[in-house]
């Protein structure tokens, strides 16, 4: 799949724009001061929606977590602890982005991408069920599995790689973070079908 592409399951709306529901995501880091690696764990290939991708711990916001930022690290918390079997500080997590699905794709989200430092002999366990796989990359490692075709990623998590790529431990990463105004990011859809492709604000034609 070329990296512009809606990923599996984004099917685009022909009617009006669904309401985006709240969800969270956490970017799970480990290295210090020395290295940086995130986790990516796989999405069943069964599932409807993202089936087979690689992408980060998340979900959507349950109906009793309430609503804002306190709702969403909680999510952002069960969610890895459901996905991957590790634990989080919700207090503790810092956020980093917003993304909202375009408004042209039919399943939406309002995601809160947080940052979580985890020891660095954190061992992962997953359910086999939901996720299947799982395994920490460097963000240029997943990248460029992603583009010998070993691994599936899709556009959002490629280009947090991209973004992630540019620092060179999780201290310079944190401190970069938690400095940063989160101001939401909402790619659009341009064509349809197998000409169907993802423009972020900034791109020509957005």
């Amino acid at each position: 799949m070329e990296d512009d592409r809606p990923g599996p399951g984004e099917e685009l709306n022909t009617g009006p724009p669904t309401t985006p529901r709240g969800a969270a995501s956490v970017i799970v880091l480990r290295g210090g001061a020395d290295a940086l690696e995130v986790l990516l764990v796989k999405r069943n290939p069964q599932s409807r929606f993202m089936g087979g991708a690689w992408v980060f711990p998340g979900g959507a916001i349950g109906r009793n977590e309430g609503e804002g930022e306190a709702a969403q690290r909680a999510a952002g918390v069960r969610e890895l602890e459901e996905e991957a079997g590790l634990l989080a500080d919700p207090d503790a997590l810092v956020p980093f982005s917003r993304w909202i699905t375009p408004e042209q794709v039919r399943i939406r989200f309002d995601t809160y991408f947080f940052l979580h430092r985890a020891q660095d002999d954190a061992q992962p366990r997953i359910d086999e069920g939901e996720v299947v796989d799982w395994g920490w990359f460097s963000p240029r490692a997943a990248l460029v599995a992603h583009r010998t075709g070993e691994i599936l990623l899709v556009f959002p998590t490629i280009k947090h790689l991209e973004q992630l790529d540019g620092f060179d431990s999780v201290d310079a990463l944190l401190d970069y973070a938690r400095g940063k105004e989160v101001r939401p990011v909402q790619p659009r859809v341009i064509g349809t079908g197998e000409t169907a492709r993802i423009l972020l604000p900034g791109d020509p034609g957005y």
